[in-house]
């Protein structure tokens, strides 16, 4: 418990020296990795909460959730495949759907409750205080995830983990949790990419 104690107090730390580093030059490493990083835009996945608006037409603008399946049924339109579309392309494809019924319709998709693609999720698991799957967030870097899943555990060995790429060639390259958690040191900050798959193993006694 004292171990992580003070694993939470060094990140706590380790947050506060970022924010005040925020206007330093480069950032060190993660900076340099966002300021080159390109722009990704947000696609719908299953869960998401959508509230699409239909201009002047409120009786066909509704709330919906993003089946398993993938699709979503809203007045008028039924069975829209809504997953791996940015919200903006829906929209249209729900105004094809419209124009049958409606003259020159006008939509607009608002996503919230994000989750996003399987596809596009980064996963963490091994010795992780917290294993799970993350919605990506532009800009998302290490340290991010480790703030969402708790750290790690007692028992990680985490400069031994490593990050599974699989978009743009699947490659694997360690990183230095231990070393970014425990020391403090932001160069051990690298940046995620979706569909990122950390690994963080046990250490051996």
């Amino acid at each position: 418990m004292k171990l992580g104690a003070l694993m939470l107090k060094n990140l706590l730390v380790l947050i506060l020296a970022m924010v005040m580093l925020g206007g330093c030059a480069s950032s060190l490493v993660a900076s340099k990795a966002t300021d080159t990083s390109p722009e990704i835009e947000y696609l719908i996945g299953p869960g998401d909460s959508l509230n699409i608006q239909v201009w002047r037409n409120p009786e066909v603008s509704s709330s919906v959730t993003v089946r398993p399946d993938g699709k979503i049924t809203t007045p008028l339109v039924e069975d829209v495949v809504a997953i791996n579309k940015t919200p903006t392309q829906l929209a249209r494809e729900i105004e094809k759907r419209l124009a049958k019924y409606i003259q020159e319709p006008i939509v607009t998709v608002m996503v919230g409750g994000f989750s996003g693609p399987y596809s596009q999720q980064i996963r963490v698991v091994g010795q992780a205080t917290r294993p799970q799957a993350l919605p990506f967030r532009q800009n998302m870097t290490i340290l991010d995830v480790m703030i969402a899943v708790g750290g790690t555990t007692d028992f990680a060995a985490g400069n031994r983990a490593s990050i599974v790429r699989v978009h743009g060639g699947k490659q694997q390259f360690g990183v230095r949790l231990d070393d970014l958690l425990k020391s403090g040191d932001i160069s051990a900050n690298v940046e995620m990419r979706p569909g990122d798959i950390l690994i963080i193993p046990e250490s051996f006694f």
